[in-house]
C-alpha cells in the first residue's frame, strides 16, 4: 500500500471534489446482476457471503488492475469509491456495494448542527447519481464528539439524517453510518458503539438509513461480535473486515475467527456485502485479499 494513501485523506478527497463526476455511462443494474466468478485456482465460491473490497486499501494498485484482479477472485464490489470511479467498475462488471463522494470526511459529520446545510446538500447531489448507477448505499459519518455527550450528538444526527430520507425513499438508496473505534483510530469519534447506532437508526425511522458495522472497529470498542450481529442485524446494510490487532490481514495472525462470524451474519439472512478493509502487510497485496475471500467463503 503507498504510504501517502490513507481512508481519511481518501475520504476527504472524494468528498471534496467527486460528486459532480458525471456517471452517465453507468446505466442501472441490479446487484443479483453481477455474475459470479471464481477465485484463482478455479475453485466456485459457495455463493453465501458476496464479497467486496474497499479501494483505500490497495492505494498503490491501479483501479483497472484491482478491478481485474477482484473479479478473478469473485469479488463484486469495489468499496468507497465515488461517482466519477464507477463506470471503470462497470467496465470489469463490477459495482460498488458502498459508495462514497458525499460528506466532509470522518471528523465532521452529522452530529454538528453547522454541518448540516452543506451536508445535505453534498448527498442531495450524489443520491442520485447512486440510484442511476445501482449503487445501494452511501455512507456518512456522525462526526467527532468535541465535547458533545452522546445524547445531544444522536440528536444532533437525526435532525440532519432525517432531511435526506424523503429523497433517500424516492430514489431507493441507503444512506449508512459506519461505527468506528475511538480507542485506537479515530479519537473521539462519537459513534463508537452499536447500540448507539441502532438508538439513532430508530430516532431516524426509516429503512433508507442504516448502519456499517464494522468488525474490526467492534471488535476493539465492545467485542461480543456474533451476539451483537444476531441481536442488531436488521439495522446493518453493510460489513467490514479487518484483523485485530493491527488491522492487517484477517488470518490466524489475529484473534477474530472470521469463519464463525461470517457464519452468523449468514444465519441472520443477510443478502448485502461484507467488504474487505483491511492493510495487506505482505510483499504481495493481492494474495492477502485473496486468502481473505477464501477465509470468508463459508457454507
Amino acid at each position: 500500500m503507498n504510504a501517502s494513501v490513507s481512508r481519511r485523506s481518501v475520504l476527504r478527497d472524494l468528498a471534496a471534489g467527486t460528486a459532480a463526476a458525471a456517471v452517465a455511462a453507468w446505466g442501472p443494474k441490479s446487484l443479483a446482476a453481477v455474475e459470479p466468478a471464481r477465485l484463482e485456482e478455479g475453485r466456485p465460491l459457495k455463493g453465501k457471503i458476496n464479497h467486496s473490497v474497499c479501494r483505500w486499501c490497495y492505494g498503490g494498485i491501479p483501479l483497472d488492475k484491482l478491478c481485474q484482479a477482484a473479479r478473478a477472485m469473485g469479488i463484486k464490489s469495489i468499496d468507497l469509491v465515488g461517482p466519477q470511479e464507477w463506470p471503470t467498475l462497470r467496465k470489469y462488471g463490477l459495482t460498488c456495494a458502498m459508495g462514497n463522494g458525499a460528506g466532509m470526511g470522518i471528523a465532521d459529520g452529522f452530529n454538528r448542527l453547522e454541518n448540516h446545510d452543506r451536508l445535505v446538500a453534498s448527498y442531495e447531489a450524489v443520491l442520485p447519481k447512486a440510484a442511476e448507477g445501482g449503487v445501494p448505499n452511501v455512507i456518512c459519518m456522525s462526526g467527532n464528539r468535541r465535547g458533545l455527550d452522546d445524547e445531544q450528538g444522536m440528536k444532533n444526527c437525526a435532525r440532519g439524517v432525517k432531511r435526506l430520507m424523503r429523497l433517500a425513499e424516492k430514489v431507493k438508496v441507503n444512506v449508512v453510518m459506519e461505527g468506528l473505534n475511538s480507542r485506537m483510530d479515530h479519537h473521539d469519534y462519537q459513534y463508537d458503539h452499536t447500540v448507539w447506532g441502532v438508538e439513532l437508526c430508530k430516532l431516524v425511522g426509516s429503512e433508507r438509513f442504516k448502519l456499517l458495522y464494522d468488525i474490526y472497529h467492534m471488535q476493539i470498542m465492545e467485542g461480543d461480535l456474533i451476539a451483537t450481529i444476531r441481536k442488531f442485524a436488521p439495522y446493518i446494510a453493510h460489513y467490514h473486515t479487518g484483523g485485530v490487532p493491527g488491522r492487517h490481514e484477517i488470518d490466524q495472525t489475529q484473534e477474530i475467527c472470521y469463519p464463525a462470524v461470517m457464519r452468523a451474519i449468514v444465519a441472520t439472512g443477510f443478502r448485502g456485502f461484507v467488504a474487505q478493509e483491511f492493510v495487506p502487510s505482505r510483499v504481495d497485496p493481492l494474495a492477502s485479499l485473496r486468502q481473505a475471500v477464501e477465509i470468508c467463503d463459508v457454507g
